[in-house]
C-alpha cells in the first residue's frame, strides 16, 4: 500500500512543480523593463525610435523653456508664444508617452546635456538677449526634428508611429510659424539641413544625421531586453518540457 501511495504522490508533486514554473515565467513577463507584452509584433526600427525619442526630448526641455519665456520674456509676443508652446508640448508629450506605452518602448526621462545647457543659457539671460536666445534655440531645434518627422512618416511600418508623426508634424509646423512671427529668427544663421551621404538612401542615416544617435541607442537597448526575455523564456520552456517528459 505504501509504494502505491508514494506513486500517486509523485505525479501530483510534479504537477505542482510544473504549475509553479509556469507561474514564475508568466510573472517574469510583468517585470521586464521597457517591454510591453501586449505588443510583441511592433516593427520598430532605429528611425521610429529616433522620432519617439526626439519628440520626447523636445518636450522635456521646451516645456520649461516656454515657461521661462512666459515669465521673463521682454516682448509681449515672446511671452505669449512661450506660454503656448509650453502648453502644446505638454499635449504632445502625453501623445508620445501614450504611443511608447502602446509599443512597449522606453523613452528618455531627462533632457540631454546639450538641452540642459540651453536652459541654463536662458536662465542666465534677461531682456532682449533672453528673447533672442529663446527664439533662436527653439527655432533651430524645431528645424532639426521637422525633416525627421516627414522621413519617418513616409516609411514607417507601424500605424502608431505614423499617427504620432502626423500629430507631431502639426505641432512643430505651428511652433516654427509662431517663433518666426517674433521677427527674431536670424535666417542666415540657421544651420543647413543635415543629409545622409549621396550614396546612401538610408532613412536611418537621415534621421540620425538630424537628431543624433539617440534612436540607435534606444533600439539596441530594447533589443537587448527582448533577447534576455527570449533566452529566459526558452530556458524555462526547456525545463518545463523536461519535467513533463519525466512525468
Amino acid at each position: 500500500m505504501a509504494p502505491l501511495q508514494s506513486a500517486r504522490r509523485r505525479p501530483a508533486h510534479r504537477t505542482r512543480r510544473v504549475a509553479l514554473l509556469l507561474i514564475t515565467l508568466v510573472a517574469g513577463l510583468g517585470v521586464l523593463p521597457g517591454v510591453a507584452v501586449a505588443a510583441p509584433g511592433a516593427q520598430l526600427n532605429a528611425a521610429d525610435m529616433t522620432l519617439l525619442n526626439g519628440v520626447r526630448l523636445a518636450g522635456l526641455w521646451e516645456m520649461p523653456a516656454g515657461q521661462m519665456a512666459a515669465e521673463k520674456g521682454q516682448s509681449p509676443r515672446v511671452r505669449e508664444i512661450g506660454a503656448e508652446i509650453s502648453r502644446q508640448h505638454g499635449v504632445l508629450d502625453q501623445l508620445v508617452v501614450n504611443a511608447a506605452n502602446k509599443l512597449g518602448a522606453t523613452l528618455p526621462t531627462d533632457p540631454t546635456t546639450e538641452q540642459k545647457g540651453w536652459l541654463g543659457e536662458m536662465q542666465n539671460a534677461t531682456g532682449a538677449r533672453f528673447d533672442q536666445i529663446f527664439v533662436t534655440r527653439l527655432r533651430v531645434a524645431h528645424g532639426k526634428i521637422f525633416p525627421v518627422i516627414g522621413a519617418v512618416r513616409a516609411s514607417t511600418r507601424d500605424a502608431t508611429v505614423r499617427k504620432l508623426a502626423d500629430e507631431a508634424n502639426k505641432f512643430v509646423s505651428d511652433h516654427m510659424a509662431m517663433l518666426e512671427s517674433t521677427g527674431l529668427v536670424r535666417w542666415q544663421q540657421l544651420p543647413p539641413a543635415a543629409l545622409p551621404p549621396a550614396q546612401s538612401d538610408s532613412l536611418v542615416a537621415a534621421a540620425a544625421a538630424n537628431v543624433g544617435s539617440g534612436g540607435r541607442a534606444a533600439e539596441v537597448s530594447t533589443t537587448v531586453v527582448w533577447l534576455v526575455f527570449l533566452a529566459a523564456l526558452g530556458t524555462g520552456g526547456i525545463a518545463t518540457y523536461r519535467i513533463l517528459r519525466r512525468s
